[in-house]
């Protein structure tokens, strides 16, 4: 998650908040750093804050001195079981905006069921690498545009939201494709840091419901499984009731679940 748990502590110190550096902020008492903020670009032009305090005093006066000096909107991310956490970020002005629930993915075809799993007659997997980059900006853009009419762009993940009238894509390699001969109708992007997560899983408005979601996860999981992960993860909108069956409908299994807040 973005931030952690801010202790509980008396309930004055003299706390003196000082900027560092560029989205680093010190909260200090006697020369002593009892708290850190930090700022975090994402891809998508979002802005996202997380603080580390010793005490409530110290969160207070960090989230003030950076509300004060950033652009609204800000973002963060708390681990919905972290309550006290929830309030320090709640006191600051901060409200609930997702719930995100996080899943681990199985990848062995015996248990997710997706072994015999093919494309909708006419549709082709195109893997990570081999994807025509024009096609797949295009598929981006019309999806963004579909949520920002149906879901709205504040309630859509960050992966799907994207800077002014740009598209969303950094890295046109993570990317797998489902796609005719003459356009792309869904899309699937995994990234390997410390573990494989399954970022974005898309298909255009029209085309759902054909099987094509279900075609590019089996094909990203056996990209993972031939390449030794026994386990992907992803994080699900809680409120998005058909992301939510299909995982669940391969055997993912929720592990945690996050809250997004917004101020």
């Amino acid at each position: 998650m973005d931030s952690r748990t801010c202790a509980t502590g008396p309930a004055e110190h003299a706390t003196l908040v000082t900027r560092v550096a560029y989205g680093q902020w010190h909260a200090l008492e006697d020369d002593l750093v009892v708290g850190r903020g930090h700022l975090r670009h994402r891809p998508d032009g979002r802005l996202f804050v997380s603080v580390d305090a010793w005490h409530d005093t110290a969160f207070a006066r960090l989230a003030e001195a950076m509300t004060e000096a950033l652009p609204a909107p800000l973002h963060t991310v708390v681990d919905e079981a972290d309550t006290e956490l929830t309030a320090c970020w709640r006191r600051a002005g901060f409200t609930v905006v997702r719930r995100e629930v996080e899943y681990a993915v199985p990848t062995d075809p015996e248990v997710t069921g997706l072994g015999a799993v093919v494309p909708p007659p006419g549709v082709a997997i195109v893997p990570a690498v081999q994807a025509d980059e024009g096609l797949l900006r295009e598929v981006d853009r019309v999806i963004r545009t579909e949520v920002g009419t149906t879901v709205g762009r504040q309630s859509a993940p960050a992966e799907v939201v994207a800077r002014a009238e740009r598209d969303a894509i950094v890295d046109p390699s993570l990317y797998a494709v489902a796609a005719t001969s003459d356009r792309c109708l869904g899309l699937i992007r995994v990234v390997r840091v410390k573990r494989p997560r399954i970022e974005l899983l898309a298909v255009r408005a029209g085309e759902r419901r054909r099987g094509v979601g279900r075609a590019l996860l089996a094909h990203a999981l056996d990209a993972l499984r031939r390449s030794g992960t026994a386990e992907a993860w992803t994080e699900v909108d809680a409120s998005n009731a058909a992301a939510s069956a299909l995982f669940r409908g391969v055997g993912a299994r929720p592990v945690g679940s996050a809250l997004e807040l917004v101020r």
